[in-house]
C-alpha cells in the first residue's frame, strides 16, 4: 500500500448549508447544515482515506484560536493531522447549496493570520513536513498560500518533495507554480483550464486546439504529467507531450465544491497502484463524478 502525505497551507471549517431556495436580499432558513475540515490537500486527503483507509496523512498549519476543532473534524472522518499552530483563526468558507437551481456558492472568509509574521511557524512547517515526508511514498501539495507564509515556501516544499524521492502532485496555479517549476519538476501538474491558462501566459480563452497543443507541448518540455480539468467538459491531460482527452461523468450534481481535489486524489491513487496514466484520468473522474453527488466537500462515500 503507497502512503501519501497532503500537505494544505489554507486549511479551511467547511460549513455548508443546504436551502431549497436562496433569495437575495430577503431572509433564508437552511434544509440542513453540516461542518467539516476542509482546503483543498485535506479534501483530497480525505478521498484518499475513503479509497483506501489509512493510506494518508495531513499537514496543515491552524489558526490557533479554533485549531482543536478543526482536529476535531478531521479525526471525525478517520484521518491524521499533523497540525502547525499560528496565531488567530483558521478560516472559514461558507458553501450556499440552493437545491431549486442545483447551485454552488462558496464565501471565503480571509485568514486573520495574514497579518503576522510566522518565521518561526514556517520553521516548525518545515520540520513537520519533513518528519511526514520520510513516510510517504507520493506528495500532494495543493492549495492556494496564504500571504502570511513567505513567497518562496510552496517551491520549497516541492523540491523538498522532488529531491526525496516522492512523487508529487502540485495542483495550484499562478506565481507559485512559476517558481516551482523554476526549481524542480512535480511529476503531475493538476490545475484547471483557467488556472493553466493563466499561469503559462496564455489569453483567457484560447480554442480548444490551441489548448490541446499548450497541454502537449508544456508537458513535453517540463518532461511530466499535466492535466487541465474543465468542469464537465472532457478533461485535457498529456504525459511526456502525449495528448490524452478523458470525457467528464454526466451526473445531478448536489455540490460541486471538491470536485476537483476529489479528481486530485483519485489520480494520484491510480497513479501509485498501476502506474497508468489513462486508468488514473478514469479513476480521477469517477472520484470527481462521486463527490459531486454528495454534501460533503472531498468525498466518495455516504
Amino acid at each position: 500500500m503507497a502512503h501519501f502525505l497532503c500537505i494544505c497551507l489554507s486549511a479551511t471549517i467547511q460549513r455548508t448549508v443546504t436551502f431549497k431556495f436562496v433569495e437575495t436580499a430577503a431572509v433564508n432558513r437552511s434544509e440542513k447544515y453540516r461542518m467539516d475540515a476542509s482546503g483543498k490537500a485535506v479534501n483530497a486527503a480525505r478521498v484518499l482515506n475513503q479509497l483506501e483507509n489509512g493510506c494518508v496523512s495531513a499537514v496543515c498549519p491552524l489558526g490557533e484560536k479554533n485549531a482543536a476543532q478543526f482536529i476535531e473534524l478531521a479525526g471525525r472522518d478517520g484521518f491524521e493531522i499533523a497540525a502547525v499552530q499560528v496565531p488567530g483563526f483558521t478560516r472559514e468558507c461558507w458553501t450556499l447549496l440552493d437545491r431549486m437551481r442545483g447551485t454552488t456558492t462558496e464565501l471565503v472568509v480571509n485568514e486573520e493570520a495574514a497579518g503576522y509574521n510566522l518565521k518561526n511557524e514556517e520553521a516548525r512547517l518545515f520540520d513537520v513536513i519533513s518528519a511526514e515526508m520520510e513516510k510517504a511514498d507520493a506528495v500532494l501539495l495543493a492549495g492556494s498560500r496564504p500571504s502570511c507564509w513567505s513567497e518562496g515556501l510552496l517551491a520549497y516544499i516541492a523540491r523538498m518533495a522532488v529531491e526525496a524521492g516522492k512523487v508529487l502532485l502540485a495542483d495550484y496555479c499562478g506565481a507559485d507554480l512559476e517558481r516551482t517549476v523554476a526549481v524542480c519538476t512535480p511529476d503531475i501538474i493538476k490545475i484547471n483550464e483557467e488556472e493553466f491558462l493563466k499561469t503559462f501566459g496564455f489569453p483567457h480563452f484560447v480554442p480548444e486546439e490551441t489548448l490541446r497543443d499548450a497541454v502537449a507541448g508544456k508537458s513535453r518540455e517540463l518532461g511530466n504529467i499535466i492535466v487541465v480539468t474543465r468542469g464537465t467538459e472532457p478533461t485535457f491531460a498529456a504525459e511526456n507531450g502525449v495528448f490524452k482527452s478523458f470525457p467528464a461523468e454526466t451526473v445531478r450534481a448536489v455540490n460541486t465544491t471538491a470536485c476537483g481535489d476529489s479528481f486530485s486524489a483519485g489520480f494520484l491513487y491510480e497513479y501509485m497502484e498501476t502506474g497508468r496514466f489513462y486508468d488514473a484520468l478514469a479513476k480521477g473522474t469517477w472520484c470527481a463524478a462521486r463527490n459531486a453527488e454528495r454534501e460533503c466537500p472531498g468525498t466518495i462515500t455516504d
